[in-house]
């Protein structure tokens, strides 16, 4: 009995520090893209806008298969750890930054603890937890997810308006703290470390070239197609050689025997472009209400809130779900109606109530909440335990990936379709156009609305053949059965 109460006592201050990071990693996000358009703005950002969230993604993205790695060598306590404690000093110094390119640099060290933080989180809720109980659990911790919804927005907002968008990093400073304190003292690792490890230096190389080439390359698409193409060659070029070192070395960093399994494969091609889709909306929605609609920024950041408050409430589904249907219908149902609702997009004007950004985000959430939620609980499921942080980690890594080349892509359209429509404007006159902060007087209204108008458009005109493409993917998984 008492070993018991003590099991149970230990979990409950684990999952306390998984609850507190969950938060502080997805509030990051809220509080951000609602301070966005001020941090543009002020910063004269806007040719470089895509940067300040894809830069934080990138260095994620390398990091975190190199971290889950790590967790199945060393154990989880130390490289947890240790991701804290970037991410908390990446975002004291993110708040001190003067310009653009040191707010760039700081978000890259955010991203390098993040990197660490959110694969782990799934990592050790895995380690603890049966298959059955851990949609209970994920559900649980998504409400996390949703608190980071409904304060950040509304502390976003309230920070911009009324002190200064530097505010909205200093936030995660004192959660960081209390994190590192939580797991440092409470936390007693059960995973035994392993005597000798084989670090992959060249996977590593490999990965972190096809990845920055790519990213790059993708930036550059409107400023120069020839640097694009090169860049893309040398994106490709690493890809194959990165391929071909993980199937010569004994301990790979990335184990490719986990894809000869399709499902699981299909499971992380679908979260990987879902949460393409989803940096989407939470960058371009408050831009879109801010810069047509002239709405406040925390009134805006609300419009993430609500997409945020139907993912928990759908987490809660999932369990249920999941015993009555295949993954596979499940994922096409819920994917198809997300996109019905997303197609609207591509034919709203300026006159068009703006609540219905509210309805579409909400509706996007929901979907999110099931299909994401089933993605990270298959790829866990479908590896054996010794791959269980490598799996958590590469369904990561597909999420971030997905985010940091669509931010990329997005920023990408976007600009490009802003330059095709100036005509002897100047660019840099957008940036004031952006914020609903800035006073604008009818004449620029009517001037810069039409042009960001239909540059939206286009950005959404993408996200709505990545709903294309996950549908015809999930159409290909051989599993139509009730997975037990």
């Amino acid at each position: 009995m008492v070993g018991h109460f003590m099991k149970n006592r230990t979990r409950i201050w684990i999952m306390i520090a998984i609850f507190i990071a969950t938060f502080m990693t997805s509030v990051e996000i809220t509080i951000v893209t609602t301070a966005l358009p001020s941090i543009i703005s002020e910063l004269h950002g806007l040719a470089y806008q895509s940067w300040i969230m894809s830069t934080y993604l990138l260095t994620t993205a390398i990091t975190t298969p190199i971290y889950g790695k790590l967790a199945d060598s060393w154990g989880r306590k130390i490289v947890f750890q240790v991701g804290v404690i970037l991410f908390t000093l990446g975002s004291l110094l993110s708040g001190l930054s003067p310009s653009i390119f040191s707010l760039i640099l700081a978000r890259a060290l955010q991203g390098l603890g993040a990197g660490s933080i959110i694969p782990l989180t799934f990592t050790i809720i895995a380690d603890i937890y049966s298959f059955q109980d851990r949609a209970k659990v994920l559900a649980f911790n998504n409400t996390a997810w949703g608190l980071s919804a409904l304060l950040g927005p509304l502390l976003g907002g309230f920070l911009v308006d009324t002190l200064s968008w530097h505010w909205v990093f200093f936030v995660n400073v004192p959660l960081g703290v209390l994190i590192f304190l939580v797991i440092t003292f409470k936390y007693t690792e059960t995973l035994a470390a392993k005597t000798v490890l084989h670090i992959d230096w060249y996977g590593i190389c490999w990965l972190s070239i096809t990845l920055i080439a790519l990213l790059i390359g993708i930036q550059q698409i409107n400023i120069s197609i020839r640097s694009s193409i090169i860049l893309f060659s040398v994106s490709l070029l690493s890809f194959f050689l990165l391929i071909k070192q993980e199937k010569k070395v004994s301990d790979p960093l990335i184990p490719f025997e986990m894809f000869v399994n399709p499902t699981f494969s299909i499971q992380v091609v679908t979260s990987t472009l879902l949460s393409g889709i989803l940096i989407g909306y939470q960058i371009y929605f408050p831009i879109w209400l801010q810069s047509i609609y002239r709405v406040p920024a925390t009134i805006s950041g609300l419009v993430v809130t609500s997409s945020s408050v139907m993912w928990l409430l759908a987490s809660f589904l999932v369990g249920g779900l999941l015993r009555r249907f295949s993954p596979k219908n499940i994922i096409l149902v819920v994917v198809s109606v997300q996109f019905i609702s997303y197609l609207s997009l591509l034919f709203i004007n300026s006159s068009f109530p703006y609540w219905v950004f509210y309805l579409i985000a909400a509706i996007s959430g929901f979907g999110m909440g099931i299909v994401i939620s089933i993605n990270i609980m298959l790829s866990q499921h479908l590896v054996s335990k010794k791959l269980l942080g490598s799996a958590t980690a590469i369904i990561t890594l597909g999420r971030t990936l997905g985010q940091t080349l669509m931010i990329g892509i997005y920023g990408a359209v976007l600009n490009l379709f802003i330059r095709l429509q100036l005509h002897g404007l100047r660019f840099s006159a957008v940036n004031n156009f952006i914020s609903s902060t800035n006073k604008i007087d009818i004449h620029l209204q009517q001037i810069f609305a039409p042009i960001v108008l239909n540059s939206l458009h286009a950005v959404f005109g993408v996200v709505n053949l990545l709903f294309i493409v996950i549908l015809v993917t999930n159409m290909l998984d051989p599993n139509k059965e009730v997975i037990r």
